[in-house]
């Protein structure tokens, strides 16, 4: 029975409480929900360019953009007429299709891998990417970053960052601890550790994955050549590096953080994952690497994996459109609206007398509250979560949507354009001092 809305309250409540009724928090992935910050989820009806407009007719710039995939913005004309050219050819075939040759061919043109499986999630990308390095080593343990998140199977939710951060969620219940007894969580960014890590348990670790730049703990940078030293040193034990860029990929450069990295300083990771750009806004992810190592998949080779939906018509017209759209002029458009963005951030907190520290990779960033930069999910750990609370609320009243969560990377388009960029500036100062009021500064 649909619960009877309440005389004078928002579309957006009355469609929060009949969620509530038939889905477990309202929501159909957590985050969503506003627990970390308090209200009501804003349900949205329509979007368009740097724009969502919600079911009571209020618009906000976006600074989510799905959580990464919408490069472009929302709606993009070319986007929106590839879509409406493969629903009228058809939904889902079954079978081997043009459009996903084509899709893999622009990510092996943009990366380091030689072979790709698509897939329709990244956390399937994630798990079908171990599964493969325990298939090709014949080992067993996996190591991890503590803060890293890379999908929700089992395995891999020991300390896996903003989801769980956000609700407080001190462990992963329905994980038997079989599930995570081999794998191995270490601090971000300590070279130490996984030195260590190596040293004593080397000839049984099957890979080493981390985020490329991760982004589930709030934006915490590698530190510079961290990346190439997991590389040589899973490849001097016998191990896999796998290099997850389900956020990063085709985001922070056209070649993602290995563009940044990797590109620069000549190593490539035995595995990658992909996702969100990728499917320009549809459900599309995907795993490769070395040819040698896919070579050991299904059909030809014994570890298997299979998916019905996996590189669905639909989803590949959106992502192979957006990738093509995906220039270097866009690129630096990213750029140079990011660092507008950050830049004003920086000047709103600091007259504000507000402790914060941004952090940054590409166009992807976050905004600490703290003295101190994070390194590590012990460093993100210590933002001021209300103060974060009291920031978000006061800029959604001034029209403007950041991610719902002090643990989460702030996100930019191609469409984000001078009226845009300046309603995030002009509500930052009310903001600032709203945060610092709640995080007793002021």
């Amino acid at each position: 029975m649909t619960p009877a809305p309440t005389p004078g309250q928002s579309r957006s409540q009355e469609l929060f409480d009949r969620a509530r009724a038939v889905t477990p928090g309202g929501v159909n992935s957590p985050v969503r929900a506003f627990n970390a910050v308090g209200g009501t989820p804003r349900f949205i009806r329509s979007a368009q360019g740097a724009w969502l407009t919600d079911v009571d007719g209020n618009d906000y710039v976006d600074l989510i953009c799905s959580w990464g995939p919408m490069l472009l913005g929302h709606a993009h004309p070319e986007v929106v007429a590839a879509v409406q050219a493969a629903v009228a050819r058809g939904t889902s075939y079954g079978t081997p299709t043009e459009g996903e040759v084509a899709l893999v061919e622009e990510i092996i043109g943009r990366t380091p891998v030689e072979k790709v499986r698509l897939v329709s999630s990244g956390t399937e990308a994630t798990m079908s990417a171990i599964r493969l390095a325990r298939g090709f080593t014949g080992r067993d343990v996996v190591v991890k970053f503590a803060g890293c998140y890379h999908g929700h199977l089992d395995a891999l939710l020991a300390s896996a960052g903003s989801g769980l951060t956000t609700f407080s969620i001190p462990g992963t219940p329905g994980v038997p601890e079989s599930s995570t007894a081999l794998t191995l969580v270490l601090p971000y960014n300590d070279r130490v550790a996984v030195e260590a890590v190596f040293a004593e348990h080397g000839d049984r670790i099957a890979c080493l994955i981390t985020e490329a730049a991760p982004g589930n703990m709030g934006v915490v940078p590698p530190a510079p050549g961290f990346n190439q030293f997991l590389a040589d040193t899973s490849r001097q034990h016998g191990a896999l590096f796998i290099s997850d860029e389900v956020m990063t990929g085709f985001r922070v450069s056209r070649s993602g953080q290995w563009g940044t990295d990797g590109a620069v300083e000549g190593w490539r990771p035995d595995l990658m994952t992909f996702g969100k750009v990728m499917g320009g806004g549809l459900p599309a992810a995907a795993f490769g690497g070395r040819a040698d190592v896919m070579a050991s998949l299904a059909p030809d080779g014994p570890v298997y994996q299979a998916g019905t939906l996996s590189g669905n018509p639909i989803a590949t017209a959106a992502g192979l459109t957006t990738l093509q759209l995906a220039t270097p002029e866009v690129y630096a458009h990213l750029d140079t609206v990011a660092d507008a963005l950050r830049a004003g951030v920086a000047e709103a907190f600091t007259t504000a007398g507000l402790p914060h520290v941004i952090q940054s990779t590409g166009s992807m960033f976050s905004v600490f509250f703290t003295d101190e930069p994070a390194v590590d999910f012990a460093g993100a750990s210590r933002t001021d979560a209300a103060a974060y609370g009291a920031f978000f609320h006061a800029m959604l009243d001034r029209g403007v949507h950041l991610p719902p969560s002090a643990y989460e990377a702030w996100f930019v388009s191609a469409a984000h354009d001078e009226r845009a960029v300046q309603t995030v500036l002009d509500a930052l100062p009310a903001a600032a001092q709203a945060a610092a009021a709640a995080g007793g500064v002021i």
